[in-house]
């Protein structure tokens, strides 16, 4: 490929091109040229990212670009393209994950031969966090349905980071007063009490996943005044016994550790004007050997219970990196042989 200022572009490991059907030839106008740069990328560098994950090949000439290749994939490429565009002109920045993220969605709303609703996405104080799979328009979608959400599935898909997001979201728009993550601490057991510091030095290690995603989707001094003052609390599940949760967002993380009765508890604490998000990987249980974990046995007996949303993600919905989905799949294959 000829990038836009006449330079090669390269992908690496780029696959060769399969036939996937008849080819067909699309030519996608914009209309003004001065927002063409920051839609391609340098030397192109966004329209080497459709060609590799479509199969395609892509050309532009000023504020047009010209697709050819199989038909549904020149299809997508330009619904990606004209979505994109219409960013741009926002003044939005691109990465590789947008286009990752609307390629996928596209693909999914084409092998159903009907429209989806789309991409969901959180809008925080710092960022516009955008659905990069339909497995996560369907989790963000369901916050908003339903007080009780399950996100299962392995590391990478954006489990407990959208979860964050999306109690961010509703702390920063009043829709509730405040925000409670948990994680169990597995490995601390009953030693937990014997760790040096205060509680917080105490519990940190464990719950360092939770205060990244929260630094990351709100500022920096926000997310330090309101741990002062209580308005976001960091704890492990223990010391959710004997409360009643009420105007807040909860989440509970790595609830594949959980036991069957910390479970339950954990679930009963759901007060009035409450959310709960329960994740976990049911893949990667640290419990005892023998002992069931409390997260399976939930999502089994509330499969049906009004109220409750469950979503599982797979290794198509790893977003952390492409190699990571690629290892997550090689063992998910290896437990099925």
């Amino acid at each position: 490929m000829t990038g836009f200022r006449g330079q090669p572009v390269t992908v690496p490991g780029k696959a060769q091109k399969k036939n996937q059907g008849p080819n067909k030839r699309l030519v996608v106008p914009f209309e003004e040229n001065r927002h063409m740069p920051h839609l391609l990328g340098e030397h192109d560098v966004n329209l080497a990212i459709l060609e590799d994950r479509l199969g395609i090949t892509a050309v532009a000439h000023g504020n047009v670009i010209t697709i050819n290749g199989p038909d549904n994939s020149c299809d997508i490429a330009r619904e990606v393209l004209e979505k994109l565009y219409a960013r741009v002109v926002t003044g939005e920045t691109l990465n590789a994950g947008d286009f990752d993220g609307l390629i996928r969605h596209a693909r999914k709303e084409t092998s159903h031969h009907k429209q989806s609703s789309g991409q969901a996405q959180i809008a925080t104080r710092r960022k516009v966090i955008k659905a990069r799979t339909p497995a996560q328009s369907d989790y963000i979608r369901a916050f908003s349905n339903s007080d009780l959400v399950f996100g299962l599935g392995p590391a990478g898909t954006g489990k407990t980071y959208l979860a964050v997001a999306f109690a961010a979201q509703c702390l920063e728009s009043g829709l509730v007063e405040r925000l409670i993550l948990s994680r169990p601490a597995v490995e601390a057991g009953e030693r937990l009490g014997f760790l040096p510091g205060d509680m917080r030095d105490k519990v940190d290690p464990y719950l360092r996943p939770l205060y990244d995603a929260l630094y990351d989707v709100l500022p920096p001094e926000k997310v330090e005044r309101d741990l002062e003052n209580g308005i976001i609390e960091i704890a492990p599940l223990a010391f959710m016994r004997g409360r009643t949760l009420a105007n807040s967002f909860i989440i509970l993380d790595e609830a594949q550790n959980t036991s069957s009765m910390q479970m339950k508890m954990f679930l009963t604490r759901l007060g009035e004007n409450a959310k709960m998000a329960v994740t976990g990987d049911p893949s990667q249980i640290d419990l005892p050997s023998g002992t069931r974990s409390g997260l399976e046995e939930a999502v089994s007996l509330l499969s049906e219970v009004r109220g409750i949303e469950h979503v599982r993600f797979s290794s198509r919905d790893v977003v952390r990196r492409e190699l990571v989905g690629r290892i997550v799949k090689a063992y998910d294959d290896a437990k099925k042989a």
